[in-house]
């Protein structure tokens, strides 16, 4: 594994997802790296588990050689070296003074060239280089001289880009550049770091199946593990942009939450990536992270990358969070303004419709009041026609009688027969003449008013109803209240038709309203309700 360090500067975490990358895009993967971060506390709680079972053993091999001993720490140095630098340098100091008591160069070697490798990870440049200092790498074995040749490389590289100067970072990158090209002559690259190699070369030269899919089986193929994994995603993201880029930087930072990497570049150069994108609250939450991360391993040069992007990071969510909320505001109003405008148009509306209501109401009313006068005039129209026709028959009938009374006279005067006079004009009967008279206007109202014999009862009890006797058509009573439905209502005119006196009259009247189920001025209105019959 000395050689994947030639490709990534830093170390990184790891992780396995057991998915086809054709189906898998960077929103989708994006969306398992969040639900990773939720389980984070799961992955650490294994690791620590880990970590205190081997110190168990550590403890038993306490009288043990130092060989036991030197190889425990070495387990316990490699789960704390990407998690927690203080504790990785605790153990890697012992895995030094074993390796004095061993007096085995080569493991004292190995173990200072790891001092330096988290000495760096935790940003002590300064520091690194004196323990790089300490060792004559013209002396060691080829494969510890290529580590050698690495660390150093990634020292230069990374004061290089922490100085950030015009002038001594391109001598610190030149540096990094010339140790990396000594490590692939001391130890060349295996065909597999070749193979990730080629993705780095010019679209045009590059093999048209190393596509990002490809590289995506092509890791999962080979038994990296899942440190090993996020490390060769970190690496590959460099060889892409946009989505590409975004999909391998997600994929190794679901790796390092899953291996409980906390010394990870993925997920910070993941957040970098989208609020390029200006998906900047996903790139704020990312960073957060980064920053937990980076504040627990212990990496100060991280914390200080992270903190001078934070702020900016931090300032445009609020920007936008504000912009959203100035929108909805605007909205907001927009809609409040439309409901006002509503809520006018509807009393407007509301007005207008009671009015129209109103109206409706009042010429329905006038259509029934001017029903009720048609069918009072067509009512009055049909009544004066039968009593004109009844008037113009029986003044016909009398004038018919009084000519023949008259030529009956005339004639017997002149015949001087005067005796004969009186026997003519006792043969004219009055009261009979007046009762055919009655008997006539009857017949002619019940023939307008079939019903209002029985109709007037109705407004009677019982035992107080008047019905016309056997041969009858109306009684005197009955008579009255006929006349007061033809609408003569004057006790003169009543008493000189009927031949009464006004107080009989009146007493009839009075009489009968009195035994009536309803009020005196309802019974009347009553009695001109009864309809006639065509």
């Amino acid at each position: 594994m000395a050689k994947i360090y030639f490709f990534l500067f830093v170390l990184f975490g790891v992780m396995n997802i057991n998915c086809m990358a054709q189906n898998v895009n960077a929103d989708s993967i994006i969306s398992v790296l969040k639900k990773e971060l939720l389980k984070k506390d799961v992955y650490d709680v294994k690791k620590e588990k880990q970590i205190a079972h081997l110190k168990i053993h550590l403890q038993d091999a306490g009288h043990k050689s130092p060989i036991a001993q030197y190889n425990i720490c070495f387990k316990i140095f490699n789960l704390y070296r990407a998690y927690k630098f203080d504790s990785a340098f605790v153990y890697v100091n012992k895995m030094i003074g074993l390796s004095g008591k061993l007096n085995d160069p080569e493991k004292l070697t190995r173990s200072r060239l790891l001092l330096g490798s988290i000495l760096l990870n935790s940003g002590l440049y300064k520091e690194a280089f004196d323990v790089a200092g300490q060792l004559e790498h013209t002396q060691l074995p080829t494969n510890l001289r290529s580590e050698y040749l690495i660390l150093r490389a990634r020292l230069y590289a990374g004061i290089a880009e922490y100085n950030n100067d015009s002038y001594f970072s391109k001598i610190y990158a030149k540096c990094s550049k010339g140790d990396f090209k000594s490590a692939e002559v001391a130890v060349p690259s295996s065909d597999f770091e070749q193979t990730i190699s080629k993705a780095f070369l010019p679209a045009s030269t590059r093999d048209k199946y190393l596509s990002p899919h490809y590289y995506y089986n092509y890791i999962l193929n080979h038994n990296l593990g899942e440190r090993g994994i996020a490390m060769v995603s970190t690496r590959l993201s460099f060889a892409y942009t946009g989505q590409n880029r975004i999909f391998f930087l997600a994929l190794a930072a679901i790796n390092d939450v899953r291996s409980a990497t906390k010394e990870t570049l993925a997920i910070f150069l993941l957040s970098q990536e989208l609020y390029k994108l200006n998906r900047t609250e996903d790139a704020y939450k990312f960073i957060q992270e980064a920053a937990k991360n980076a504040k627990y391993y212990g990496a100060r040069n991280r914390q200080v990358q992270i903190q001078s992007i934070l702020p900016i990071v931090a300032t445009k969510l609020l920007a936008e969070k504000q912009h959203e909320k100035d929108k909805l505001l605007i909205g907001f109003l927009i809609f409040l303004i439309i409901v006002i405008v509503l809520f006018f148009v509807l009393v407007i509306y509301r007005k207008q419709l009671t009015r129209i209501k109103a109206n409706e109401v009042t010429i329905t009313e006038q259509n029934i009041e001017l029903r009720n006068v048609n069918e009072k005039l067509w009512e009055a129209s049909h009544i004066k026609e039968e009593l004109i026709g009844l008037f113009l028959k029986t003044c016909s009938a009398y004038i018919d009688t009084l000519d023949k009374v008259k030529r009956k006279t005339l004639h017997t005067i002149k015949l001087g027969k005067f005796n004969e006079i009186k026997p003519i004009l006792d043969g004219i009967h009055i009261d009979k003449e007046k009762e055919n008279l009655y008997q006539t206007l009857d017949s002619a109202f019940v023939k307008i008013f079939p019903n209002f014999v029985s109709s007037f009862n109705t407004l009677l009890n019982e035992d107080d109803q008047i019905w016309p006797k056997r041969g009858e058509t109306l009684n005197p009573t009955l008579r009255i209240f006929a006349l007061m439905r033809l609408g003569i209502n004057e006790l003169p005119t009543v008493a000189k038709i009927l031949g009464y006196s006004e107080s009989t009259v009146y007493s009839y009247k009075v009489r009968v309203k009195s035994k009536a189920l309803v009020h005196g001025n309802d019974f009347e209105k009553r009695i001109m309700d009864i309809k006639i019959t065509v």
